[in-house]
């Protein structure tokens, strides 16, 4: 399995069993986690990825497990009406989905200096624009469904003011807005919209790119919380806000961060 297990001391949400829930970035990382937290509620989750191989193990191992098991399609997020062709293909095969969370992102690093026209795009392309699309394609299926919860991905980068990759806090700093513009005019069809605000989430990934010494220094000086942030810790404030439990919130930033200051 991924990075969690079943912890039965954890809450169960039953107003997520059998809902339809839709995520991209699922394969890896705080993705998995997400997918397999669903999965483990009981949900019938669908999810796109860059990634196949990881993706295909991680829908074939929760199979095993005895979950029910997710519908995977292999997706490049910056074609738009390739995106959108298979989310319609999902939920066609899944169903009109109640819950969608835009989590995939890069944070590549890169310097202001560097950074051309096409450069600007493809990261505007992966980690701003995705989210507004997959809002577009799944919201007439909401609307149908009579209610539904979006989950937007943020980043505490830009809260911290992190340097180092300026076109990606850009984008991430944009996925409140995108939140609160959504908010009043999806409020009326009962679909709530509300942002997660990951701090430093200790993926394969960060740990294999970018945790050093100093690193690990900044964790333990500036986190409230000492210890790893994982990405279960994100998943289960997912399943909160996709819940029943979550009814009146909506236009809202949580921040996962262990308490950064």
């Amino acid at each position: 399995m991924s990075s969690i297990q079943k912890n039965e001391q954890l809450a169960n949400f039953p107003s997520l069993k059998g809902k339809r829930v839709f995520i991209t970035g699922g394969g890896t990382g705080i993705g998995a986690a997400i997918v397999e937290a669903f999965a483990q509620q009981g949900a019938h989750v669908a999810f796109v990825d860059i990634a196949r191989e990881p993706s295909e193990t991680l829908c074939r191992e929760l199979a095993e497990a005895g979950y029910p098991k997710p519908a995977f399609r292999h997706c490049d997020l910056r074609d738009i009406p390739g995106f959108q062709k298979i989310i319609a293909e999902l939920q066609a095969e899944v169903g009109d989905f109640d819950v969608l969370v835009n989590n995939a992102a890069n944070d590549e690093r890169h310097q202001l200096e560097d950074v051309t026209l096409e450069y600007w795009n493809d990261r505007i392309a992966i980690n701003q624009r995705p989210s507004f699309f997959a809002v577009q394609s799944v919201l007439e299926g909401m609307k149908r469904r009579g209610g539904g919860s979006i989950i937007n991905f943020s980043s505490i980068s830009w809260h911290q003011s992190s340097g180092g990759f300026p076109v990606y806090t850009t984008a991430k700093a944009s996925t409140l807005g995108l939140t609160r513009g959504l908010a009043r005019d999806l409020g009326a069809h009962k679909i709530r919209v509300n942002t997660v605000t990951p701090g430093w989430v200790m993926t394969e990934r960060q740990i294999k790119l970018w945790l050093d010494e100093e690193g690990k220094q900044a964790i333990a000086r500036n986190q409230c919380l000492q210890g790893e942030l994982l990405p279960w810790h994100l998943a289960r404030m997912v399943l909160f806000l996709a819940a029943d439990d979550s009814a009146m919130c909506t236009a809202q930033e949580f921040i996962v961060d262990a308490g950064w200051v």
